[in-house]
């Protein structure tokens, strides 16, 4: 089985969103016994807290419940338990480079979410504090990647 990791700063709105969008397109495909996916910040300035409402609200209307899900900070740990580590935007890929360069059991691949998705170089933009309107649109985003993303870690 294959593990994706997603990261964003503070893992309460764009990598939480990529975790559940992600799981779910597994399990709606049949195929969640090839892959699961996980969330991480790249800071712990939120550990143990769910999601931000907004990213639970515009889950929610796509179909996706994001309950259950809690902030931590990436560890070190991680490097080596998973295959694919995916940053939402530049500075978090930067940070996980950094922090790889340091962990010499790493042993995943790093990349820029949209990227990995066959997108560009595109960040997703951090809805944090810009209404409900930016997390839907930063939901939507994320689930028209989810899928390439998916057949990308599975082949």
């Amino acid at each position: 089985m294959k593990r994706i990791l997603f990261v964003c700063l503070g893992n309460i709105c764009r990598s939480p969103l990529a975790e559940g969008l992600f799981n779910h397109h597994l399990t709606r495909s049949g195929t969640e016994w090839t892959a699961t996916a996980d969330s991480a910040g790249t800071s712990g300035w939120h550990d143990g807290e769910p999601p931000h409402e907004g990213s639970m609200k515009a889950a929610n209307k796509l179909g996706v419940s994001l309950a259950g899900q809690v902030s931590r900070q990436l560890t070190r740990a991680d490097f080596a338990e998973f295959d694919v580590i995916l940053g939402m935007d530049r500075s978090n890929v930067e940070n996980l480079r950094r922090l790889e360069a340091e962990n010499p059991d790493a042993k995943a691949q790093i990349g820029l979410f949209l990227d990995y998705a066959g997108l560009g170089m595109k960040d997703v933009p951090d809805p944090w504090g810009h209404g409900e309107a930016a997390y839907d649109a930063v939901a939507q985003m994320i689930g028209r990647a989810t899928p390439a993303i998916a057949e990308r870690l599975l082949r």
